[in-house]
């Protein structure tokens, strides 16, 4: 199966020293048996030529705002209503979460609450109580017309959308288990970035249970079970080589 990752934002050279790109990071967290990770870097606009390019696709994270100015946010929107209509079933985190909405017809905005940073619990349905890193001010604040929420907590409402058996989003990051985080909270230290209450509030939260693993399971599963995949077995080319390394576009956000 061939997982596409779109990279939404450039990854902190310091994590992607430790960590690699976060195509490199989703892939580690999606890593199975015969499946591939080819990946686009869609914030400097290189798009796939369409949604069949894979079986599936994965939006990450990023430090840009799904409604602000920048090049590549409509061609990504159109990007994500086409492989709606195709079929093809996706993953957003993130910022990911927040463009699938606006893309189709939700809406984002920075959150008058302010950031919600470091582990938070959220109840996830199917899942129960959750516990996942967040890094964000920007919100869901409007759902789209026929996505259903599953996931929430005091702080974010809308914390997961769920668009039928198609799509899947989370605000928070699976991907950031507690050695990245750690990790990302040095280098923002490093970079006097952020709130120092804020960052020592994430640090306490890395000793607490965090459930990436139970979460990456139930993407992978949500990817492999979603019908779309299946509608175009002519692209199934590259299901032999699960340990191949990812093909045709740069890896380096």
């Amino acid at each position: 199966m061939r997982i596409g990752i779109l990279e939404c934002g450039p990854t902190l050279p310091d994590i992607a020293a430790r960590h690699g790109s976060y195509s490199d990071i989703f892939a580690k967290l999606l890593a199975g048996p015969d499946r591939v990770f080819p990946s686009w870097s869609v914030y400097q606009c290189d798009l796939p030529d369409n949604p069949d390019a894979a079986d599936a696709w994965v939006l990450t994270g990023s430090r840009y705002g799904a409604y602000e100015d920048h090049a590549f946010i409509e061609p990504l929107e159109e990007f994500i209503r086409a492989a709606r209509t195709a079929g093809r079933p996706m993953v957003g985190i993130c910022f990911g979460h927040q463009i699938m909405a606006q893309a189709l017809g939700g809406h984002v905005e920075k959150f008058a609450g302010g950031w919600g940073f470091g582990l938070q619990d959220y109840a996830v349905e199917g899942l129960g109580k959750v516990s996942l890193s967040a890094i964000h001010q920007d919100q869901v604040m409007r759902a789209p017309d026929g996505a259903h929420v599953i996931a929430s907590n005091p702080f974010c409402a809308i914390a997961g959308l769920q668009y039928g058996d198609w799509g899947l989003s989370l605000q928070p990051h699976p991907e950031f288990d507690q050695g990245l985080m750690a990790d990302y909270l040095d280098a923002r230290e490093r970079a006097n970035d952020g709130d120092p209450k804020l960052i020592a509030q994430a640090r306490d939260g890395l000793t607490r249970p965090h459930d990436s693993a139970r979460v990456a399971d139930w993407l992978g599963t949500f990817l492999e079970a979603a019908p779309g995949h299946l509608m175009h077995p002519a692209n199934h080319r590259d299901h032999d080589a699960a340990s191949a390394p990812r093909q045709g576009h740069t890896q380096n956000g």
